[in-house]
């Protein structure tokens, strides 16, 4: 058997499950998943010679203008409620901002507004018509190095897709001003819905999500890195939103058909406010946020 290495801590790991692509339906493939006896970090190994292949054309839409993607981005105003005070402004830099939603309301909010993105077609939107600058590049942690200092670095919901995660956040780390926040949601691998779903669990987005960190796992990281844990929660609204998504897709995947996969989110949104007292508890959300000050 090959000797699995926690990508977070760097101890063994031992195998876990084996998903298939449940969300996107791509491929009949197997994915083994294997857990870190130590920090118990779930990751894909191997990883996908041919990973892009997994992310369709479809997988971001791009909205009409900037006035069509902040009226989509009312969801997103929470963050800037959990980041302005702690750091009310300042030079800010979202990695993975896709169309650039968070961006278009953090620079709406007068933050100095840039991004680190992967995609052609977002960046040429977020260049073009969010007018947000950014560096077009799949290496992330090279671009951190290279733009820094920062007074804020998001990563919302990129984390988890990155084949090199622990090294990203230390770049971070590295690249915050004195006084300075990095903002990163992933999905729980402690949720409440992976114990009772599994491998089914639509969060677990298999095989583009390589890597589900536990929330101690990367505040350890970073307290590794000289950072401080300003904020750790499984309750904030993002979190919500997740929790309703998660019952709803992940039952909708044990349907067959149009009809019936309708009926089936229908009764994941039944079953989101039955789940609500439980999934409220310390750690049991479907997704976490992490705010680390330097």
């Amino acid at each position: 058997m090959t000797l699995v290495i926690c990508k977070i801590c760097g101890s063994p790991a031992v195998p876990a499950l084996v998903a298939v692509d449940r969300n996107r339906r791509l491929s009949s493939e197997h994915f083994p998943y294997y857990r870190c006896t130590v920090c118990r970090t779930l990751q894909l190994d191997p990883v996908p010679a041919d990973l892009g292949r997994y992310y369709t054309a479809e997988y971001y839409a791009v909205p009409e203008d900037r006035a069509a993607l902040v009226a989509a981005a009312g969801a997103e105003r929470y963050k800037l409620e959990l980041i302005r005070p702690l750091v009310p402004a300042g030079r800010l830099v979202e990695v993975g901002p896709a169309v650039g939603g968070f961006a278009a309301v953090m620079q709406d909010a007068g933050y100095d507004t840039s991004a680190i993105e992967m995609d052609a077609d977002c960046c040429r939107f977020l260049r073009e018509v969010v007018r947000v600058p950014v560096d077009e590049t799949d290496d992330p942690a090279r671009a951190l190095a290279a733009g820094g200092p920062y007074d804020v670095i998001a990563m919302w919901h990129v984390i988890e897709h990155l084949p090199n995660p622990r090294q990203v956040l230390e770049a971070a780390a590295a690249a915050l001003a004195p006084g300075g926040v990095i903002a990163l949601a992933a999905p729980n691998p402690e949720a409440f819905q992976f114990r009772v779903f599994g491998r089914r669990w639509t969060h677990l987005d298999a095989p583009r999500h390589l890597c589900l960190a536990p929330l101690d796992a990367y505040a350890e990281v970073g307290r590794a890195c000289g950072l401080e844990v300003a904020v750790a929660t499984t309750r904030d609204e993002g979190t919500l939103h997740w929790n309703a998504f998660g019952w709803r897709e992940t039952l909708a995947g044990f349907g067959g058909g149009r009809y019936v996969r309708g009926g089936m989110r229908l009764v994941g949104s039944a079953v989101t406010r039955v789940a609500e007292p439980i999934e409220r508890r310390d750690r049991q959300g479907s997704t976490y946020t992490l705010l680390l000050r330097r």
